[in-house]
């Protein structure tokens, strides 16, 4: 199965990369600060983690993001949204990876999930995507169905601000 976009893999090196007649999205959440708040959020990122505790069906073969991967997302038990994973990365401070859309996809395009250490030490998330709509109820859903990313791009940032919180003490 191929992707339904030309660019595959723009978002590796740009994330604010988004191809004429695609719809940009950005959203970039503060997760908290130093190296083990950084592995952390990596590794739930890397390991679909952050995904699951979105509520969101995962389907794939496994157990880490990486190039190649196919994966199922299913919202609501209801839509499919098939995708591949087109890069990753496991960086010193930058961890994350991108996936593109396939046949049956309710939008066309790619989108990253990026975790970076700035020099500082804050740890950041940042969806970043392209996407145009691919169905007819996308296309139907116009701006709303815009909103509704960015409102999925949000909540995966206090979802995994919530997954790399210190645990409470024990006493």
């Amino acid at each position: 199965m191929s992707f339904t976009y030309e660019a595959v893999g723009a978002t590796r090196e740009n994330l604010a990369a988004c191809p004429p007649g695609f719809h940009p999205l950005h959203v970039r959440t503060r997760i908290g600060e130093g190296q083990e708040v950084f592995r952390r959020a990596a590794e739930a990122v890397l390991t679909w983690e952050l995904h699951r505790a979105l509520g969101v069906g995962i389907d794939t073969t496994a157990d880490r993001a990486a190039p190649g991967v196919d994966v199922t997302v299913t919202l609501a038990g209801l839509i499919k949204a098939p995708c591949r994973i087109v890069w990753t990365a496991e960086e010193s401070r930058r961890a994350g990876w991108a996936y593109g859309t396939l046949a049956g996809h309710p939008e066309s395009g790619e989108e990253a999930f990026v975790v970076d250490r700035t020099g500082d030490g804050t740890v950041w998330l940042t969806v970043a995507a392209f996407s145009r709509p691919a169905k007819w109820y996308t296309r139907a859903g116009g701006a709303a169905a815009r909103g509704l990313q960015h409102a999925y791009a949000r909540r995966c940032g206090a979802v995994l601000r919530r997954l790399c919180a210190d645990p409470e003490p024990e006493f």
